[in-house]
Protein backbone atom coordinates (compact mmCIF):
# COMPACT_ATOMS: atom_id res chain seq x y z
CA UNK A 1 0.00 0.00 0.00
CA UNK A 2 1.07 3.56 -0.59
CA UNK A 3 2.24 5.42 2.48
CA UNK A 4 -0.11 8.15 3.62
CA UNK A 5 -3.29 6.55 2.24
CA UNK A 6 -4.53 5.58 5.68
CA UNK A 7 -4.44 1.91 4.75
CA UNK A 8 -1.37 0.95 6.77
CA UNK A 9 -0.89 0.45 10.49
CA UNK A 10 1.33 2.97 12.25
CA UNK A 11 4.72 1.37 12.61
CA UNK A 12 3.85 -1.25 9.98
CA UNK A 13 6.87 -2.54 8.09
CA UNK A 14 4.82 -3.23 4.95
CA UNK A 15 4.88 -7.04 5.18
CA UNK A 16 1.14 -7.54 5.43
CA UNK A 17 -1.15 -5.16 3.52
CA UNK A 18 -4.11 -3.83 5.44
CA UNK A 19 -7.43 -2.35 4.42
CA UNK A 20 -10.28 -0.42 6.04
CA UNK A 21 -12.94 -2.72 7.47
CA UNK A 22 -15.88 -1.02 5.74
CA UNK A 23 -14.08 -1.11 2.41
CA UNK A 24 -13.22 -4.80 2.81
CA UNK A 25 -16.84 -5.68 3.70
CA UNK A 26 -17.97 -3.87 0.56
CA UNK A 27 -15.34 -5.51 -1.67
CA UNK A 28 -16.21 -8.95 -0.25
CA UNK A 29 -19.89 -8.26 -1.03
CA UNK A 30 -21.02 -8.64 2.58
CA UNK A 31 -22.91 -5.36 2.13
CA UNK A 32 -24.37 -3.65 -0.93
CA UNK A 33 -22.76 -0.28 -0.32
CA UNK A 34 -19.83 1.06 1.63
CA UNK A 35 -22.22 3.24 3.64
CA UNK A 36 -24.19 0.15 4.70
CA UNK A 37 -20.92 -1.55 5.62
CA UNK A 38 -20.01 1.43 7.83
CA UNK A 39 -23.46 1.32 9.46
CA UNK A 40 -22.99 -2.40 10.09
CA UNK A 41 -19.75 -1.68 11.96
CA UNK A 42 -21.21 1.34 13.82
CA UNK A 43 -24.18 -0.80 14.86
CA UNK A 44 -21.89 -3.24 16.65
CA UNK A 45 -22.64 -6.11 14.26
CA UNK A 46 -18.99 -6.84 13.39
CA UNK A 47 -16.18 -8.30 15.50
CA UNK A 48 -12.56 -8.56 14.44
CA UNK A 49 -10.65 -11.34 16.20
CA UNK A 50 -13.39 -11.54 18.87
CA UNK A 51 -13.13 -7.83 19.62
CA UNK A 52 -16.04 -5.57 18.69
CA UNK A 53 -15.13 -3.22 15.86
CA UNK A 54 -15.89 0.34 16.92
CA UNK A 55 -14.94 2.28 13.78
CA UNK A 56 -15.45 1.57 10.08
CA UNK A 57 -11.89 2.80 9.56
CA UNK A 58 -10.45 -0.06 11.64
CA UNK A 59 -8.00 -2.03 9.54
CA UNK A 60 -8.07 -5.72 8.70
CA UNK A 61 -5.35 -7.89 7.24
CA UNK A 62 -4.95 -11.44 5.99
CA UNK A 63 -5.55 -13.92 8.80
CA UNK A 64 -8.04 -11.80 10.75
CA UNK A 65 -11.31 -13.52 11.70
CA UNK A 66 -14.52 -11.51 11.29
CA UNK A 67 -17.75 -12.39 13.07
CA UNK A 68 -20.69 -10.69 11.39
CA UNK A 69 -24.30 -10.64 12.59
CA UNK A 70 -26.39 -9.96 9.52
CA UNK A 71 -30.06 -10.61 8.71
CA UNK A 72 -30.64 -12.90 11.70
CA UNK A 73 -27.55 -14.99 10.97
CA UNK A 74 -24.01 -15.06 12.27
CA UNK A 75 -21.23 -15.53 9.73
CA UNK A 76 -17.62 -16.24 10.63
CA UNK A 77 -15.17 -15.31 7.89
CA UNK A 78 -11.38 -15.44 7.74
CA UNK A 79 -9.79 -12.66 5.71
CA UNK A 80 -7.52 -14.14 3.03
CA UNK A 81 -6.54 -10.93 1.26
CA UNK A 82 -7.40 -7.25 1.00
CA UNK A 83 -9.56 -6.34 -1.97
CA UNK A 84 -8.35 -4.47 -5.00
CA UNK A 85 -11.80 -3.60 -6.32
CA UNK A 86 -15.46 -4.57 -5.95
CA UNK A 87 -15.65 -7.17 -8.66
CA UNK A 88 -18.05 -9.99 -9.44
CA UNK A 89 -19.14 -12.42 -6.70
CA UNK A 90 -16.67 -15.06 -7.87
CA UNK A 91 -13.83 -12.59 -7.35
CA UNK A 92 -15.21 -11.49 -3.96
CA UNK A 93 -15.23 -15.08 -2.68
CA UNK A 94 -11.44 -15.19 -3.11
CA UNK A 95 -11.11 -12.58 -0.35
CA UNK A 96 -12.39 -14.78 2.48
CA UNK A 97 -12.85 -18.29 3.79
CA UNK A 98 -16.13 -19.22 5.47
CA UNK A 99 -15.23 -20.75 8.82
CA UNK A 100 -18.70 -21.19 10.18
CA UNK A 101 -22.07 -19.70 10.55
CA UNK A 102 -25.35 -20.05 12.32
CA UNK A 103 -28.58 -20.25 10.41
CA UNK A 104 -31.53 -18.08 11.28
CA UNK A 105 -33.70 -19.40 14.07
CA UNK A 106 -37.00 -20.71 12.80
CA UNK A 107 -39.75 -18.20 13.27
CA UNK A 108 -42.81 -19.28 15.20
CA UNK A 109 -45.21 -18.99 12.30
CA UNK A 110 -48.16 -21.27 11.77
CA UNK A 111 -47.29 -23.76 9.08
CA UNK A 112 -49.76 -24.99 6.49
CA UNK A 113 -49.91 -28.48 5.22
CA UNK A 114 -48.06 -28.88 1.93
CA UNK A 115 -50.42 -28.06 -0.91
CA UNK A 116 -52.92 -26.30 1.34
CA UNK A 117 -54.05 -22.97 0.02
CA UNK A 118 -54.70 -19.80 1.95
CA UNK A 119 -58.05 -19.63 3.72
CA UNK A 120 -60.88 -18.39 1.54
CA UNK A 121 -63.23 -15.60 2.52
CA UNK A 122 -65.78 -18.23 3.52
CA UNK A 123 -63.20 -19.98 5.71
CA UNK A 124 -62.28 -16.69 7.40
CA UNK A 125 -65.94 -15.98 8.17
CA UNK A 126 -66.28 -19.41 9.75
CA UNK A 127 -63.16 -18.81 11.83
CA UNK A 128 -64.54 -15.43 12.95
CA UNK A 129 -67.87 -17.03 13.89
CA UNK A 130 -66.11 -19.74 15.83
CA UNK A 131 -63.87 -17.33 17.74
CA UNK A 132 -66.81 -14.98 18.52
CA UNK A 133 -68.77 -17.88 20.00
CA UNK A 134 -65.79 -18.82 22.15
CA UNK A 135 -65.56 -15.30 23.55
CA UNK A 136 -69.26 -15.21 24.57
CA UNK A 137 -68.92 -18.22 26.88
Amino acid sequence: MVAGTGEEHAGDDGRSPVQRLDKWLWYARVSKTRTLAAQLVDGGKVRVNRTRAVKPSQTVRAGDVLTIALRGRVQILQVLAPGERRGPPAEAKLLYLVIGGQERAEASVARRMPGAARPTKRDRRRIDQFTEQGEER
